[in-house]
């Protein structure tokens, strides 16, 4: 299941965002999007969890918390 990770620190890496998702269930894929000409992060990551219990329990438990520094807004991604 694919959940979308919103307003992260742009110092926030995706070494980071994968850790804080691990501590729900596991972690398949983790990309942090990133500006094509700065490298820098656009504040935003996909995460991917192919347990759909274990990314319901991580959006519920993640959403609207602070998160280095900020305060993310996860959902599911797509439809």
């Amino acid at each position: 299941m694919q959940i979308l990770v919103r307003n992260l620190s742009r110092e926030t890496t995706e070494h980071d965002v994968r850790l804080q998702f691990r501590e729900y269930g596991r972690v398949t894929e983790c990309t942090l999007v990133l500006d094509k000409e700065t490298g820098k992060s656009k504040g935003f990551a996909f995460v991917t969890m192919p347990d759909a219990e274990e990314a319901k329990v991580a959006i519920k438990e993640l959403n609207l918390t602070m998160f280095g520094g900020s305060k993310i807004r996860v959902k599911f991604a797509g439809h």
